[in-house]
């Protein structure tokens, strides 16, 4: 009979190929990084969740990862992935049209928060100067796989938070340089150690690019002379593989080598494809590396001293935040785009990890601080979308104290008045300004309004939940009130308010489709559009007229098949609402007879 731990390797694959499987879904669904989802099932499934039960129950052996040191391997393939997915994205021609922010903005970040978080380190826990700066520079780094999927690279904030967390990435290089260099093999050796080291990764490194300028581009062409994807993918891998163990043999830490392997195959005319073919590995490797991150923290002993762990935390994201902010404001970045920059980029990162385990390799960082600040870390990967949602509130504060003016409303009325300034509203108010008509936009989203008013849009900065500033838009002076924006639940309670204030107001509304406006119409408004209605009948219209069908009687029977439409629609809407109009006829009449009795 096969005892259970002689299949252990197959029960951990099981339980981390499941959780690939679920968490990657399930956070994609709800539009949250899995990196959050795969520590919580380390956590979960982890030494110190389920794992230590298994003992009582020992059903929990096949749901749970038994020996976490057996899968170690895997998670430091997986940083080697990562690194080597950052080097690809490097590009020096992006690098040079964004030099001012990366290496202006992004490096003093990096130093001043690193050093001010390394000083403190140094005055309170007695650590080192060398401990204390590797660790003030380890926590001073930001999640490039949480910051952008949350902020995007469009928007003033994802552009800003990119340069910083570009030169984050390239400054890994440096850091790990140092730091493996200073590591036990240097250190034996003293000041001559530490020269032969450098000496030895320097040439190295002098190899690794020399031979890669010259003997990749005719690899890769020969894999992809073959059009075969796994030999195409095998040559990727072993250009990592061989990098790493490069830089490995002369004591410098492999991921090293797996970014400079990057960086030289993104100057060839494969990274794309070498991007494209290996990114599930990176992705199911970085979980595993994520779920060992997970596996480390003991809720237990987090709970038996939160107060440390809270004023860690706390300290990190407060220097962090403060730093930032006061760099991107010096820069002429607008207050708004910095707080909510500051606060979003305000958390460690998962490369934090990963410096601080080659600075306690170096053995800078003694074991116990090093264990804490690794749960510290962890904790501040979870509360990234949270710091996102946090920067965006206060970015709304701090424009909301005057530093963004609001546009004037006449006294006369506002004319028409746009609620929502994205796609929808901006062609509205377009098509009003090419008719002469006034109007204003209200947009709650304030790097829209700011880029609205820079193209010259009478657009206002507020939030149409708030009462006050419903009120003060004028809207029984108006013409009419346009609903653009892309909230069902509250384009329907709006129409409502609005038209108990104002009966006869023509209320627009975009709906989402003909059940959405029917909910409208109900509320009150004057004419519904649905979205999937529209499309359908432009969709029509193109065919006809690409079938040679007169122009006009194309577009009067699309007019006379949107007019039935949208009387179906009332009428639906009508017939929901009879009975209940029915039902308060009633209760007035029957409040009324009872006045008249007594």
């Amino acid at each position: 009979m096969v005892s259970p731990l002689s299949n252990s390797g197959f029960s951990d694959t099981l339980v981390i190929l499941g959780a690939a499987g679920l968490v990657i879904p399930a956070f994609a669904r709800a539009k949250i990084s899995p990196v959050i989802g795969f520590i919580l099932v380390g956590l979960l499934v982890g030494p110190f969740g389920l794992g230590a039960l298994v003992g009582d129950y020992p059903w929990l052996y096949h749901i749970t990862i038994s020996d976490p040191h057996a899968i170690e391997p895997f998670a430091e393939f997986g940083i080697v992935l990562l690194l080597f997915s950052i080097g690809l994205e490097l590009s020096f021609k992006r690098l040079w049209s964004m030099r001012r922010l990366v290496f202006g903005v992004g490096a003093a970040e990096l130093i001043g928060a690193g050093a001010v978080i390394g000083f403190g380190l140094h005055l309170l826990t007695g650590l080192d100067w060398a401990g204390a700066m590797a660790l003030g520079i380890a926590l001073a780094l930001s999640s490039t796989a949480l910051v952008l999927p949350i902020a995007g690279t469009t928007g003033p904030v994802g552009q800003t938070a990119f340069a910083m967390l570009l030169f984050e990435d390239l400054a890994l290089v440096p850091i790990i340089f140092i730091l493996g260099a200073v590591g036990p093999m240097a250190a034996a050796g003293g000041m001559m150690g530490f020269a032969r080291v450098g000496g030895a990764a320097v040439l190295t490194l002098a190899i690794l690019f020399i031979g890669g300028r010259f003997l990749l581009p005719k690899l890769f062409a020969q894999a992809a002379r073959t059009k075969s994807p796994e030999l195409f993918l095998a040559a990727s891998l072993l250009v990592v593989i061989a990098a790493s163990l490069a830089t490995s043999a002369v004591g410098l830490s492999p991921i090293v080598g797996a970014l400079i392997a990057g960086l030289l195959i993104a100057e060839t005319d494969y990274h794309s494809e070498v991007e494209v073919i290996t990114a599930p590995f990176k992705g199911l490797a970085l979980g595993v590396f994520l779920i060992t991150v997970g596996m480390s923290v003991d809720l237990r002993a987090i709970l038996a001293d939160w107060g440390a762990y809270f004023v860690g935390i706390a300290t990190v994201v407060a220097v962090k935040a403060a730093v930032t902010f006061v760099l991107l404001r010096l820069a002429g970045i607008r207050g708004g785009v910095a707080v909510e920059t500051g606060v979003l980029m305000g958390s460690p990162s998962e490369t934090t990890l990963i410096v601080l385990g080659a600075a306690a390799q170096a053995q800078l960082i003694a074991p116990g601080p090093a264990s804490f600040w690794q749960t510290v870390t962890a904790i501040g990967l979870t509360i990234t979308p949270l710091l996102s949602m946090l920067g965006k509130r206060a970015a709304r504060g701090f424009e909301r104290r005057g530093e963004l003016p609001d546009a004037e409303i006449s006294p006369e009325g506002p004319g028409t008045v746009i609620i929502g300034f994205g796609r929808v509203g901006r062609m509205v108010c377009d098509m009003l300004a090419v008719h002469g008509q006034p109007y204003v936009a209200v947009e709650a989203n304030i790097d829209a309004v700011t880029a609205a008013r820079a193209e010259g849009y009478p657009v206002i900065f507020g939030d149409v939940v708030r009462p006050e500033l419903v009120d003060r838009l004028n809207l029984g002076r108006a013409r009419a009130l346009i609903l653009t924006m892309d909230d069902p639940v509250l384009s329907v309670a709006l129409t409502r308010r609005v038209r108990g204030w104002v009966p006869d107001l023509t209320i627009v509304a975009r709906a989402r489709d003909t059940a959405h406006a029917a909910e409208l119409y109900k509320a009150g408004a004057s004419d519904a559009v649905p979205e999937t209605l529209e499309s359908s009948l432009q969709l029509a219209e193109a065919v006809l007229t690409d079938l040679g069908v007169a122009v006009g009687p194309v577009i009067a029977s699309i007019h006379e098949k949107r007019d039935a439409l949208r009387q179906e629609i009332k009428a639906a809407a009508e017939m929901v609402a009879l009975p209940r109009l029915k039902r308060v006829r009633r209760a007035a009449a029957a409040a009324a007879g009872d006045a008249a009795e007594v």
